[in-house]
């Protein structure tokens, strides 16, 4: 499932479909594709936990947004 996620968005990002893409993982399989994407002008956006996110990952995205009890609360204010 990986692998389809990351051909995904670098094909909906070289094709101009996408200027944002919110990821929701730890996983550092995903830094070449969010490079290419970044590398067609794409905005990377990620969402992750402390306990499982690679560093990596962490320096590829563009933003950053840690899911703890702070975020979680938010979104149930907000949703």
């Amino acid at each position: 499932m990986d692998i389809l996620l990351a051909v995904e968005l670098v094909r909906l990002a070289w094709s101009g479909q996408i200027g944002y893409a919110a990821l929701v993982t730890g996983d550092s399989d995903f830094v070449p594709a969010i490079e290419a994407a970044k590398d067609a002008g794409v905005i990377t956006k990620l969402y992750y936990s402390r306990q499982s996110v690679h560093d990596e990952l962490l320096s590829a995205v563009d933003e950053r947004f840690e899911m703890d009890l702070a975020f979680i609360n938010k979104v149930k204010r907000e949703g």
